[in-house]
Protein backbone atom coordinates (compact mmCIF):
# COMPACT_ATOMS: atom_id res chain seq x y z
CA UNK A 1 0.00 0.00 0.00
CA UNK A 2 2.87 2.37 0.75
CA UNK A 3 4.25 1.79 -2.76
CA UNK A 4 0.87 2.73 -4.25
CA UNK A 5 0.22 5.83 -2.12
CA UNK A 6 3.68 7.22 -2.87
CA UNK A 7 2.63 7.52 -6.51
CA UNK A 8 -0.50 9.46 -5.53
CA UNK A 9 0.55 11.86 -2.79
CA UNK A 10 -2.15 13.79 -0.97
CA UNK A 11 -2.88 17.34 -2.07
CA UNK A 12 -1.44 20.11 0.00
CA UNK A 13 -3.80 22.82 1.14
CA UNK A 14 -1.20 25.48 0.58
CA UNK A 15 -0.12 25.93 -3.02
CA UNK A 16 3.61 26.04 -3.74
CA UNK A 17 5.11 29.33 -4.91
CA UNK A 18 4.72 29.99 -8.62
CA UNK A 19 8.46 30.37 -9.06
CA UNK A 20 9.11 26.84 -7.84
CA UNK A 21 9.94 24.92 -11.02
CA UNK A 22 10.42 21.54 -9.44
CA UNK A 23 8.18 18.74 -10.81
CA UNK A 24 4.66 19.02 -9.44
CA UNK A 25 4.60 15.63 -7.74
CA UNK A 26 0.98 15.87 -6.54
CA UNK A 27 -0.19 17.02 -9.95
CA UNK A 28 1.75 14.26 -11.68
CA UNK A 29 0.15 11.76 -9.26
CA UNK A 30 -3.33 12.96 -10.19
CA UNK A 31 -2.57 12.67 -13.90
CA UNK A 32 -1.14 9.20 -13.42
CA UNK A 33 -4.28 8.08 -11.61
CA UNK A 34 -6.36 9.41 -14.52
CA UNK A 35 -4.11 7.46 -16.90
CA UNK A 36 -4.68 4.24 -14.94
CA UNK A 37 -8.44 4.73 -15.04
CA UNK A 38 -8.33 5.46 -18.77
CA UNK A 39 -6.21 2.34 -19.28
CA UNK A 40 -8.75 0.24 -17.42
CA UNK A 41 -11.42 1.61 -19.78
CA UNK A 42 -9.57 0.93 -23.02
CA UNK A 43 -8.37 -2.54 -22.04
CA UNK A 44 -11.86 -3.34 -20.75
CA UNK A 45 -12.80 -2.97 -24.42
CA UNK A 46 -9.86 -4.93 -25.79
CA UNK A 47 -9.86 -7.94 -23.42
CA UNK A 48 -13.41 -9.32 -23.80
CA UNK A 49 -13.36 -8.82 -27.57
CA UNK A 50 -10.54 -11.39 -27.85
CA UNK A 51 -13.09 -14.14 -27.27
CA UNK A 52 -16.41 -12.45 -28.07
CA UNK A 53 -15.61 -11.31 -31.62
CA UNK A 54 -14.52 -14.79 -32.82
CA UNK A 55 -17.71 -16.23 -31.31
CA UNK A 56 -19.77 -13.54 -33.05
CA UNK A 57 -18.04 -14.27 -36.36
CA UNK A 58 -18.62 -18.00 -36.00
CA UNK A 59 -22.29 -17.24 -35.37
CA UNK A 60 -22.39 -15.67 -38.83
CA UNK A 61 -21.42 -19.02 -40.35
CA UNK A 62 -17.87 -17.89 -41.12
CA UNK A 63 -16.44 -20.97 -39.43
CA UNK A 64 -13.21 -21.29 -37.45
CA UNK A 65 -11.17 -19.76 -40.25
CA UNK A 66 -13.28 -16.61 -40.23
CA UNK A 67 -13.12 -16.39 -36.45
CA UNK A 68 -9.33 -16.58 -36.57
CA UNK A 69 -9.23 -14.01 -39.37
CA UNK A 70 -10.95 -11.43 -37.15
CA UNK A 71 -8.19 -11.67 -34.54
CA UNK A 72 -5.49 -11.73 -37.22
CA UNK A 73 -6.81 -8.54 -38.85
CA UNK A 74 -7.01 -6.78 -35.49
CA UNK A 75 -3.39 -7.58 -34.65
CA UNK A 76 -2.18 -6.80 -38.18
CA UNK A 77 -3.57 -3.26 -38.09
CA UNK A 78 -2.30 -2.89 -34.53
CA UNK A 79 1.29 -3.59 -35.59
CA UNK A 80 0.91 -1.52 -38.79
CA UNK A 81 -0.13 1.54 -36.79
CA UNK A 82 2.65 0.98 -34.27
CA UNK A 83 5.13 1.24 -37.15
CA UNK A 84 3.85 4.77 -37.76
CA UNK A 85 3.80 5.89 -34.12
CA UNK A 86 7.26 7.47 -34.29
CA UNK A 87 6.04 10.08 -36.75
CA UNK A 88 2.72 10.56 -34.99
CA UNK A 89 4.29 11.16 -31.57
CA UNK A 90 6.55 13.83 -33.07
CA UNK A 91 3.56 15.65 -34.54
CA UNK A 92 0.86 15.24 -31.89
CA UNK A 93 0.85 15.14 -28.09
CA UNK A 94 0.51 11.78 -26.39
CA UNK A 95 -2.73 12.89 -24.71
CA UNK A 96 -4.31 13.82 -28.02
CA UNK A 97 -3.24 10.54 -29.58
CA UNK A 98 -4.56 8.54 -26.64
CA UNK A 99 -7.97 10.23 -26.98
CA UNK A 100 -8.03 9.43 -30.70
CA UNK A 101 -7.00 5.82 -30.06
CA UNK A 102 -9.70 5.33 -27.40
CA UNK A 103 -12.35 6.59 -29.83
CA UNK A 104 -11.06 4.42 -32.70
CA UNK A 105 -11.11 1.43 -30.37
CA UNK A 106 -14.47 2.15 -28.74
CA UNK A 107 -16.85 3.65 -31.30
CA UNK A 108 -16.55 0.87 -33.92
CA UNK A 109 -17.34 -1.70 -31.21
CA UNK A 110 -20.97 -0.57 -31.27
CA UNK A 111 -21.03 -1.45 -34.98
CA UNK A 112 -20.43 -5.17 -34.50
CA UNK A 113 -24.08 -5.70 -33.62
CA UNK A 114 -25.17 -4.56 -37.09
CA UNK A 115 -23.91 -7.74 -38.76
CA UNK A 116 -21.98 -10.92 -38.03
CA UNK A 117 -20.97 -11.23 -41.67
CA UNK A 118 -17.27 -11.82 -42.18
CA UNK A 119 -16.58 -8.77 -44.35
CA UNK A 120 -18.27 -6.41 -41.88
CA UNK A 121 -16.59 -7.94 -38.82
CA UNK A 122 -13.16 -7.73 -40.48
CA UNK A 123 -13.72 -4.06 -41.36
CA UNK A 124 -14.73 -3.14 -37.82
CA UNK A 125 -11.85 -5.19 -36.39
CA UNK A 126 -9.33 -3.42 -38.62
CA UNK A 127 -10.41 0.00 -37.31
CA UNK A 128 -10.36 -1.22 -33.72
CA UNK A 129 -6.90 -2.69 -34.25
CA UNK A 130 -5.62 0.71 -35.38
CA UNK A 131 -7.11 2.29 -32.27
CA UNK A 132 -5.55 -0.32 -30.01
CA UNK A 133 -2.16 0.22 -31.61
CA UNK A 134 -2.34 3.90 -30.71
CA UNK A 135 -3.66 3.22 -27.20
CA UNK A 136 -0.99 0.64 -26.36
CA UNK A 137 1.92 2.87 -27.37
CA UNK A 138 0.70 6.19 -25.97
CA UNK A 139 -0.46 4.70 -22.67
CA UNK A 140 2.91 3.17 -21.86
CA UNK A 141 4.76 6.27 -23.11
CA UNK A 142 2.71 8.53 -20.84
CA UNK A 143 3.90 6.57 -17.81
CA UNK A 144 7.42 7.83 -18.48
CA UNK A 145 6.25 11.40 -18.92
CA UNK A 146 3.98 11.61 -15.88
CA UNK A 147 6.15 9.93 -13.23
CA UNK A 148 9.67 10.89 -12.08
CA UNK A 149 12.40 8.38 -12.99
CA UNK A 150 12.91 7.29 -9.38
CA UNK A 151 9.28 6.07 -9.22
CA UNK A 152 9.05 4.74 -12.78
CA UNK A 153 9.44 1.05 -11.90
CA UNK A 154 6.43 1.04 -9.59
CA UNK A 155 4.49 3.20 -12.04
CA UNK A 156 5.07 0.69 -14.85
CA UNK A 157 4.04 -2.04 -12.41
CA UNK A 158 0.74 -0.34 -11.59
CA UNK A 159 0.20 0.33 -15.29
CA UNK A 160 0.63 -3.41 -15.82
CA UNK A 161 -2.03 -4.04 -13.17
CA UNK A 162 -4.44 -1.73 -15.05
CA UNK A 163 -3.69 -3.61 -18.27
CA UNK A 164 -3.97 -7.07 -16.72
CA UNK A 165 -7.09 -6.76 -14.56
CA UNK A 166 -9.52 -6.56 -17.52
CA UNK A 167 -7.91 -9.70 -18.96
CA UNK A 168 -8.38 -11.55 -15.68
CA UNK A 169 -11.97 -10.43 -15.04
CA UNK A 170 -13.58 -9.44 -18.32
CA UNK A 171 -12.13 -11.99 -20.74
CA UNK A 172 -13.95 -14.94 -19.09
CA UNK A 173 -16.98 -12.76 -18.26
CA UNK A 174 -17.31 -11.68 -21.89
CA UNK A 175 -17.11 -15.30 -23.06
CA UNK A 176 -19.80 -16.31 -20.55
CA UNK A 177 -22.18 -13.53 -21.65
CA UNK A 178 -21.57 -14.36 -25.30
CA UNK A 179 -22.29 -18.03 -24.68
CA UNK A 180 -25.62 -16.88 -23.21
CA UNK A 181 -26.34 -14.97 -26.42
CA UNK A 182 -25.93 -11.46 -24.94
CA UNK A 183 -23.55 -10.17 -27.61
CA UNK A 184 -25.25 -6.77 -27.84
CA UNK A 185 -24.77 -6.08 -24.14
CA UNK A 186 -21.08 -6.97 -24.35
CA UNK A 187 -20.51 -4.75 -27.40
CA UNK A 188 -22.37 -1.82 -25.81
CA UNK A 189 -20.50 -2.09 -22.50
CA UNK A 190 -17.09 -2.49 -24.12
CA UNK A 191 -17.64 0.44 -26.49
CA UNK A 192 -18.86 2.68 -23.67
CA UNK A 193 -15.89 1.90 -21.42
CA UNK A 194 -13.37 2.80 -24.11
CA UNK A 195 -15.13 6.04 -25.06
CA UNK A 196 -15.37 6.95 -21.36
CA UNK A 197 -11.56 7.05 -21.26
CA UNK A 198 -11.55 10.19 -23.44
CA UNK A 199 -12.79 12.68 -20.79
CA UNK A 200 -10.39 11.14 -18.28
CA UNK A 201 -7.43 11.81 -20.58
CA UNK A 202 -8.77 15.28 -21.40
CA UNK A 203 -8.86 16.06 -17.67
CA UNK A 204 -5.09 15.59 -17.40
CA UNK A 205 -3.12 18.76 -16.78
CA UNK A 206 -0.73 18.28 -19.69
CA UNK A 207 2.31 18.80 -17.49
CA UNK A 208 5.11 16.25 -17.46
CA UNK A 209 8.16 15.46 -15.35
CA UNK A 210 10.40 15.42 -18.45
CA UNK A 211 12.68 18.44 -18.97
CA UNK A 212 11.76 20.87 -21.70
CA UNK A 213 13.05 19.99 -25.15
CA UNK A 214 15.94 22.16 -26.39
CA UNK A 215 14.80 24.12 -29.42
CA UNK A 216 17.92 23.45 -31.50
CA UNK A 217 18.88 19.94 -30.55
CA UNK A 218 17.70 17.49 -33.17
CA UNK A 219 15.94 14.28 -32.17
CA UNK A 220 17.39 10.97 -33.25
CA UNK A 221 15.21 9.56 -35.96
CA UNK A 222 14.82 6.34 -37.88
CA UNK A 223 16.99 3.41 -36.83
CA UNK A 224 19.18 5.61 -34.62
CA UNK A 225 16.37 6.17 -32.10
CA UNK A 226 15.56 2.44 -31.90
CA UNK A 227 19.08 0.97 -31.90
CA UNK A 228 19.55 1.14 -28.09
CA UNK A 229 16.17 -0.57 -27.66
CA UNK A 230 16.84 -3.53 -29.95
CA UNK A 231 18.39 -5.94 -27.44
CA UNK A 232 15.68 -5.70 -24.73
CA UNK A 233 13.01 -5.76 -27.45
CA UNK A 234 14.35 -9.03 -28.89
CA UNK A 235 14.50 -10.62 -25.44
CA UNK A 236 10.92 -9.56 -24.70
CA UNK A 237 9.73 -10.83 -28.10
CA UNK A 238 11.32 -14.25 -27.51
CA UNK A 239 9.61 -14.64 -24.14
CA UNK A 240 6.29 -13.39 -25.56
CA UNK A 241 6.30 -16.21 -28.13
CA UNK A 242 5.50 -18.59 -25.28
CA UNK A 243 2.68 -16.31 -24.10
CA UNK A 244 1.04 -16.42 -27.51
CA UNK A 245 1.30 -20.20 -27.60
CA UNK A 246 -0.07 -20.65 -24.09
CA UNK A 247 -3.10 -18.38 -24.51
CA UNK A 248 -4.11 -20.30 -27.65
CA UNK A 249 -3.13 -23.90 -26.85
CA UNK A 250 -3.31 -24.38 -23.08
CA UNK A 251 -6.04 -27.05 -23.38
CA UNK A 252 -3.65 -29.25 -25.39
CA UNK A 253 -0.82 -28.74 -22.92
CA UNK A 254 -2.89 -29.61 -19.86
CA UNK A 255 -4.65 -32.65 -21.34
CA UNK A 256 -7.63 -31.33 -19.34
CA UNK A 257 -9.53 -28.79 -21.48
CA UNK A 258 -11.88 -28.11 -18.57
CA UNK A 259 -8.94 -26.66 -16.60
CA UNK A 260 -7.91 -24.23 -19.34
CA UNK A 261 -9.90 -21.27 -17.87
CA UNK A 262 -8.30 -21.90 -14.48
CA UNK A 263 -4.85 -22.05 -16.06
CA UNK A 264 -5.45 -18.78 -17.93
CA UNK A 265 -6.55 -17.14 -14.68
CA UNK A 266 -3.37 -18.39 -12.98
CA UNK A 267 -1.27 -17.12 -15.89
CA UNK A 268 -2.66 -13.58 -15.98
CA UNK A 269 -2.76 -13.15 -12.19
CA UNK A 270 0.86 -14.30 -11.98
CA UNK A 271 1.84 -11.84 -14.72
CA UNK A 272 0.21 -8.96 -12.83
CA UNK A 273 2.01 -9.93 -9.61
CA UNK A 274 5.30 -10.27 -11.50
CA UNK A 275 5.01 -6.84 -13.10
CA UNK A 276 4.12 -5.10 -9.85
CA UNK A 277 6.80 -6.84 -7.77
CA UNK A 278 9.46 -6.12 -10.41
CA UNK A 279 8.43 -2.46 -10.41
CA UNK A 280 8.98 -2.15 -6.66
CA UNK A 281 12.34 -3.92 -6.97
CA UNK A 282 13.38 -1.73 -9.91
CA UNK A 283 12.83 1.50 -7.96
CA UNK A 284 14.77 0.20 -4.98
CA UNK A 285 17.71 -1.49 -6.75
CA UNK A 286 17.74 0.11 -10.21
CA UNK A 287 16.35 -1.06 -13.58
CA UNK A 288 17.83 -3.96 -15.47
CA UNK A 289 18.86 -6.19 -12.57
CA UNK A 290 15.96 -8.61 -12.99
CA UNK A 291 16.12 -8.91 -16.77
CA UNK A 292 18.51 -11.87 -16.83
CA UNK A 293 16.98 -13.95 -13.99
CA UNK A 294 13.43 -13.32 -15.25
CA UNK A 295 14.32 -14.39 -18.80
CA UNK A 296 16.29 -17.35 -17.46
CA UNK A 297 13.24 -18.60 -15.54
CA UNK A 298 10.95 -18.41 -18.58
CA UNK A 299 12.91 -21.02 -20.54
CA UNK A 300 12.84 -23.91 -17.98
CA UNK A 301 9.19 -23.19 -17.11
CA UNK A 302 8.19 -23.60 -20.76
CA UNK A 303 10.50 -26.63 -21.12
CA UNK A 304 8.81 -28.43 -18.22
CA UNK A 305 5.42 -27.58 -19.74
CA UNK A 306 6.63 -29.21 -22.96
CA UNK A 307 7.66 -32.37 -21.08
CA UNK A 308 4.34 -32.62 -19.23
CA UNK A 309 2.13 -31.81 -22.23
CA UNK A 310 -0.69 -34.29 -22.74
CA UNK A 311 -0.10 -36.18 -19.46
CA UNK A 312 -3.06 -35.93 -17.12
CA UNK A 313 -1.07 -37.06 -14.07
CA UNK A 314 1.28 -34.07 -14.37
CA UNK A 315 -1.45 -31.40 -14.52
CA UNK A 316 -0.48 -29.94 -11.08
CA UNK A 317 3.12 -29.58 -12.28
CA UNK A 318 1.92 -27.91 -15.48
CA UNK A 319 -0.19 -25.42 -13.51
CA UNK A 320 2.82 -24.62 -11.32
CA UNK A 321 4.92 -23.99 -14.42
CA UNK A 322 2.21 -21.74 -15.86
CA UNK A 323 2.38 -19.70 -12.65
CA UNK A 324 6.19 -19.61 -12.73
CA UNK A 325 6.23 -18.50 -16.35
CA UNK A 326 3.61 -15.84 -15.61
CA UNK A 327 5.65 -14.40 -12.73
CA UNK A 328 8.89 -14.41 -14.73
CA UNK A 329 7.36 -13.01 -17.91
CA UNK A 330 5.52 -10.30 -15.97
CA UNK A 331 8.79 -9.25 -14.33
CA UNK A 332 10.53 -9.27 -17.72
CA UNK A 333 7.80 -7.11 -19.24
CA UNK A 334 8.20 -4.52 -16.49
CA UNK A 335 12.01 -4.53 -16.50
CA UNK A 336 12.36 -4.23 -20.27
CA UNK A 337 9.92 -1.30 -20.46
CA UNK A 338 11.63 0.62 -17.65
CA UNK A 339 15.01 -0.15 -19.22
CA UNK A 340 13.81 1.06 -22.64
CA UNK A 341 12.58 4.32 -21.12
CA UNK A 342 16.01 4.83 -19.58
CA UNK A 343 17.87 4.02 -22.80
CA UNK A 344 15.58 6.20 -24.93
CA UNK A 345 16.28 9.29 -22.83
CA UNK A 346 13.94 12.01 -21.53
CA UNK A 347 12.41 12.70 -24.96
CA UNK A 348 12.29 9.15 -26.30
CA UNK A 349 9.29 7.75 -24.42
CA UNK A 350 7.32 7.46 -27.68
CA UNK A 351 10.06 5.41 -29.33
CA UNK A 352 10.42 3.22 -26.23
CA UNK A 353 6.67 2.60 -26.03
CA UNK A 354 6.53 1.77 -29.73
CA UNK A 355 9.46 -0.67 -29.60
CA UNK A 356 8.16 -2.39 -26.47
CA UNK A 357 4.62 -2.85 -27.79
CA UNK A 358 5.81 -4.09 -31.18
CA UNK A 359 8.06 -6.65 -29.50
CA UNK A 360 5.28 -7.79 -27.17
CA UNK A 361 2.50 -7.92 -29.78
CA UNK A 362 4.76 -9.34 -32.48
CA UNK A 363 6.12 -12.08 -30.23
CA UNK A 364 2.66 -12.99 -28.96
CA UNK A 365 1.25 -13.17 -32.48
CA UNK A 366 4.22 -15.20 -33.71
CA UNK A 367 3.81 -17.63 -30.83
CA UNK A 368 0.13 -18.19 -31.49
CA UNK A 369 0.68 -18.75 -35.21
CA UNK A 370 3.96 -20.67 -34.85
CA UNK A 371 2.75 -23.13 -32.24
CA UNK A 372 -0.39 -23.68 -34.29
CA UNK A 373 1.66 -24.55 -37.37
CA UNK A 374 4.19 -26.72 -35.52
CA UNK A 375 1.80 -28.65 -33.27
CA UNK A 376 0.39 -30.93 -36.01
CA UNK A 377 3.94 -32.00 -36.89
CA UNK A 378 5.70 -31.97 -33.53
CA UNK A 379 2.80 -32.30 -31.13
CA UNK A 380 2.05 -29.77 -28.39
CA UNK A 381 5.08 -30.90 -26.38
CA UNK A 382 7.47 -30.60 -29.31
CA UNK A 383 6.12 -27.17 -30.30
CA UNK A 384 6.58 -25.78 -26.80
CA UNK A 385 9.99 -27.45 -26.58
CA UNK A 386 11.01 -25.42 -29.63
CA UNK A 387 9.68 -22.27 -27.94
CA UNK A 388 11.72 -23.05 -24.80
CA UNK A 389 14.83 -23.46 -26.97
CA UNK A 390 14.15 -20.10 -28.62
CA UNK A 391 13.93 -18.35 -25.24
CA UNK A 392 17.11 -20.12 -24.05
CA UNK A 393 18.97 -18.84 -27.12
CA UNK A 394 17.88 -15.29 -26.34
CA UNK A 395 18.75 -15.40 -22.63
CA UNK A 396 22.52 -14.67 -23.03
CA UNK A 397 21.58 -11.31 -24.53
CA UNK A 398 20.06 -10.41 -21.17
CA UNK A 399 23.49 -10.57 -19.54
CA UNK A 400 24.51 -7.47 -21.51
CA UNK A 401 21.50 -5.57 -20.16
CA UNK A 402 22.61 -5.77 -16.56
CA UNK A 403 23.89 -2.56 -14.93
CA UNK A 404 27.61 -2.22 -15.56
CA UNK A 405 27.70 -4.80 -18.35
CA UNK A 406 29.82 -3.99 -21.40
CA UNK A 407 28.58 -3.85 -24.94
CA UNK A 408 25.11 -2.62 -24.08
Amino acid sequence: MAAFTSLFPARRRQRPPRRDRRPATGLAGRDFLLLLLATLGTFANYAPMLTVVPLWTARGAAGEGGAGAATAVTMATTVAVQLCMGRLTRRFTLRRLLCAGALLLGLPTFGYVLSSGLAWVLTVSAVRGAGFGVVAVTGSALVAELVPPEQRGRAVGWYGVAVGLPQVVLLPLGAWLAADGRFGAVFAAAGTLSVAAVPLVAAMSGRTTAPSRPSRSPEPSGSASYRPLLRPALLLAAASVALGGLTSFLPFVLARPDLAPTALLVLFVAMIVGRWAAGVWSDRRGPGRLVLPAAALCAPAVAVLALTAGHEKTVPVALAMVALYGLADGALQNETLVLMFRRAGPHGSGAAGTAWNMAYDGGTGLGSAGVGLAAPWLGAGGAFGAVAALIALAVPGGARLRPGARGR
